[in-house]
């Protein structure tokens, strides 16, 4: 079944929590809804739900795969062109540990810049219901409800005070 979008636009934080609240207790499930701010509300203040994270694993996952590689790369150059020099070992492990180091601090780097970006729920491919009001100091409550709460959506929003209510329609 086909989900209709609902965008409420209202002055205040507590308006928008009101509504929230009232969604949440109307029984639309707290993925269904979303906040939309220009400023940046303490996690939790308008009762939104709390979004799970990954990103503590992007950079492990990183700098495990850059040790590896630099352990390949130093280990594999080293045993490809052997240089015995005085009985030494072929593989020297302070020039490895340079470049080991280096390739942890590299892949963490990028798998952290990585992981920002999809945790972040970046790129957004399909566009959703927005106004341009929400830039100037408004909140908006975006709403994915069933066609036949649509109605009673629309009503919740008015009656906690919002200031327009917008439909996909």
């Amino acid at each position: 079944m086909a989900k209709q979008a609902i965008l409420g636009l209202f002055q205040d934080a507590e308006s928008a929590a009101t509504a929230g609240d009232a969604l949440k207790d109307a029984g639309i499930p707290d993925t269904d809804y979303d906040f939309l701010t220009d400023a940046p509300y303490p996690e939790g203040s308008l009762g939104e739900r709390e979004e799970p994270h990954r990103l503590y694993l992007y950079p492990f996952i990183g700098a495990l795969l850059g040790l590896s590689s630099g352990i390949m790369i130093t280990a594999m150059t080293q045993v490809a062109y052997p240089l015995v020099t005085g009985g030494k070992p072929v593989l020297s492990l302070p020039p490895m540990a340079v470049v080991c180091y280096e390739g942890t601090m590299l892949g963490a780097i990028l798998f952290t810049v990585i992981g920002i970006i999809f945790e972040s729920r970046l790129p957004k491919f399909q566009l959703s219901l927005y106004d341009n009001r929400i830039t100037q100091g408004f909140l908006g409550l975006r709403v994915n409800a069933e066609e036949e709460q649509s109605r009673e959506v629309v009503q919740i929003m008015n009656a906690a005070g919002a200031v327009d209510v917008k439909t996909d329609e």
